[in-house]
């Protein structure tokens, strides 16, 4: 049984450049998804909902074989905010916001799902509070791959604010988006590799 990749799959959505901010139409797609706040360092909240997000999302996996189908889990993602925009920027990680979520397969459905919530209470007790299926519509959007550690993400975002974005007279539509394609503890900082989105919209 072949397994699909859809880093590669969908190749326009997950392996962009690195030179420039570039545009990708993102499709209607679902998401098993945890909202939450705090600092994703510290947060218990935030452990809690990446453990669970995975747990799900690996028992899907599993139960797929029973379809014929087989698949790597996709990368985690994250959309950030905060509601003051000030913290955002500054970054004040205890006030910041976030959906954490990872992509699920058009083959998997509300059933299979639900008994995937089940296997992984089994290990890891009570389920996050908003823990969902759920369809994301993210549509135009802005991204870029940067390599390097989180903290370094500055002067990349400065430059899609102040220049990508004035320049082609475009407003947010939408939280900030990462997608992180590598396993923070395994690999070096400097060796990270992680999309930086924004949704668009002309202004």
């Amino acid at each position: 049984m072949d397994k699909i990749d859809f880093k590669a799959e969908l190749k326009h959505l997950y392996q962009p450049g690195t030179r420039d901010f570039v545009f990708v139409d993102v499709p209607a797609m679902d998401f098993v998804m945890v909202d939450g706040q705090g600092d994703p360092n510290t947060a218990d909240s935030y452990r809690t909902a990446v453990e669970w997000l995975y747990g799900v999302s690996y028992a899907m996996k599993f139960a797929s074989k029973d379809l014929g189908q087989d698949y790597f889990v996709p990368p985690l993602e994250g959309l950030w905010w905060a509601d003051d925009p000030s913290d955002f920027v500054a970054s004040n990680k205890a006030n910041w916001r976030w959906t954490m979520m990872i992509m699920v397969p058009d083959f998997i459905d509300r059933a299979m799902y639900d008994a995937a919530v089940e296997k992984t209470a089994e290990k890891l007790t009570d389920a996050p509070a908003g823990l969902r299926l759920e369809t994301f519509a993210e549509g135009r959007a802005l991204q870029i791959m940067h390599l390097g550690s989180y903290d370094e993400e500055g002067p990349a975002l400065e430059h899609l604010h102040e220049v990508e974005m004035p320049g082609r007279k475009l407003v947010h539509n939408g939280h900030h988006h990462e997608i992180y394609l590598n396993d923070p503890r395994k690999t070096a900082p400097d060796k990270l590799k992680t999309i930086l989105r924004q949704p668009v919209k002309p202004a």
